[in-house]
């Protein structure tokens, strides 16, 4: 069994399974958190941006490590990290140690995702890939999508420290199956030395793009920082570039975007990202705050998104192997934007077996999206860069999923700040305070009414009428913004094509 592909799938799944639950599974227990430790919202948002954080800033440089050290080592220290940094949390006593274990965790989960690309890779002949990373992409759909469910019940039914502690025994069986299963797949050309110089100024141009769009709807879009930040970004990546141009054994060989498929494929990931991450995060309080529903009742509102990625996942590797990646790309985020269209038509009446609808098509434009363009960044990279692509594709989600939540976090917010004071108003509600109603429009961003203590029930019944339809028109803007990204994905998709898994690429060192 030992070097098996599909049961190195099985082993590198359960890693994988264990990281993309924590990107969201940690969200339903994050008010159970802040009051057991005190904490404030602004500790509690960083127990999720410490994370992501950590983990868009360092996959590039920890896929390198996979095409240095070896894929099986980083997925081992990866897996055996991950866990241990979680049991770490779960018996945190203060929200700095949570914090800082977060951040450790997103440091590992760094090594481990790049690294089970690049087994998967270096395992399954060119013919059977697509398969193997549609089982990949649906472990990680699953995951990402089952994640507030079962947070809700551990949540609910233990304790949040058991949030975290569920990570163990999975790390265990990951460390364990591993130390079994996983061949040791080197390039015979893989790199020799390392890219320090690369390293620092691609991960100090990561950290400032990731950190602007995480403080931008704090700070605001028109703030000094927020520019300052984006201006030092933009600074990093043209040095990494020049630099990447005159060293040896860069860190990524700019020859790589000379393939226009895998440079279409890292667009693609961003863009799809953009429109589910960004899309999905205003579900969520939709379904919670404005509908009334239970953390578990809003996770199983969503299980038609989590099947149709399930079961179209595989079916979509298939398809892709067949046909090629381009039609199923490009169908899959046209229905992707026909789903997020019709979203925009979600309102408080809203039944379920409607939203039903919208969700199962979600799921099923985005299958194949996750797995073909998994497929032509990484089938279309050289075997001794294989870790690298891997690394790009994760980071193009992690920054595509910042980015979506920032610039329609943005557009919510323009659009209830703009709206609230007019409908306020034609309720014929007593007129607020500026400060009164810069905290009225936070709660209003995220679907809660602003009703005050002790308020008449008229009165109380008509400001939530009035925060819930604001929240609405703020969501369905929203909402058509990701369908116009899923529509630009459609054009961009076009530009790919199956990946070549050639070693011609391994020259491709200086542009």
């Amino acid at each position: 069994m030992r070097g098996h592909p599909w049961v190195t799938l099985i082993t590198v799944a359960v890693g994988v399974m264990m990281v993309a639950l924590d990107g969201t599974i940690v969200a339903i227990a994050n008010p159970a958190i802040q009051k057991d430790l005190h904490a404030s919202f602004a500790d509690v948002q960083w127990i999720t941006n410490g994370y992501f954080l950590a983990l868009a800033v360092s996959l590039i440089t920890a896929g390198k490590l996979g095409d240095r050290f070896g894929h099986r080592q980083t997925f081992l220290i990866g897996v055996t990290g991950f866990a241990a940094a979680s049991g770490a949390i779960g018996l945190s006593s203060t929200i700095a140690m949570v914090v800082v274990f977060r951040v450790l965790q997103g440091l590992f989960g760094a090594l481990l995702m790049p690294a089970a690309l690049g087994l998967l890779r270096a395992t399954f002949p060119a013919e059977k890939l697509n398969m193997a990373i549609g089982i990949w992409g649906m472990v990680i759909g699953a995951s990402t999508a089952g994640g507030p469910i079962l947070g809700g019940v551990l949540v609910e039914h233990v304790n949040w420290q058991s949030v975290f502690f569920i990570n163990v025994p999975v790390g265990a069986l990951a460390l364990v199956l591993g130390l079994l299963i996983l061949l040791d797949h080197r390039a015979e050309n893989a790199p020799r030395s390392f890219d320090i110089p690369g390293i620092a100024l691609l991960s100090g141009a990561m950290f400032c793009l990731v950190w602007a769009l995480i403080k931008a709807p704090a700070w605001g879009w028109g703030d000094g920082k927020t520019w300052a930040f984006l201006a030092g970004s933009v600074l990093g990546f043209v040095l990494f570039a020049v630099w990447e141009t005159k060293v040896k054994e860069p860190l990524i060989p700019l020859g790589l975007f000379r393939s226009v498929p895998l440079s279409a494929g890292v667009v693609l990931m961003v863009l799809m990202a953009i429109a589910f991450l960004g899309g999905l995060f205003f579900v969520t309080f939709y379904l919670q705050n404005v509908h009334g529903l239970s953390p578990i009742s809003a996770g199983l509102h969503l299980l038609p998104l989590t099947g149709m990625m399930i079961v179209g996942s595989p079916l979509a590797g298939a398809l892709i192997t067949k046909a090629g990646p381009r039609i199923p790309l490009a169908g899959g985020m046209a229905v992707t934007a026909l789903a997020m269209f019709g979203m925009s038509t979600l309102d408080t009446g809203t039944g379920s077996a409607t939203m039903s609808v919208w969700f199962a098509l979600l799921g099923l434009g985005l299958a194949p999206v996750m797995v073909g363009a998994t497929e032509v960044i990484v089938g279309n990279a050289p075997m001794e860069l294989s870790g690298v692509a891997g690394g790009l594709q994760q980071a193009a989600m992690q920054i595509g999923g910042s980015l979506g939540t920032a610039v329609l976090g943005g557009v919510m917010a323009s659009k209830v700040d703009h709206a609230l004071p007019g409908n306020w108003k034609d309720a014929g509600l007593p007129p607020l305070t500026p400060a009164q109603a810069d905290q009225a429009s936070e709660a209003v961003q995220v679907g809660v009414a602003p009703v005050p203590k002790g308020v008449p029930a008229e009165v109380a019944a008509k400001i939530t009428s009035v925060a819930h339809d604001t929240f609405i028109s703020g969501m369905s803007l929203a909402s058509l913004v990701a369908a116009g990204v899923a529509v630009v994905a459609v054009l961009v998709a076009l530009l790919t094509k199956r990946g070549v898994n050639a070693e011609a690429g391994a020259g491709v060192g200086h542009i």
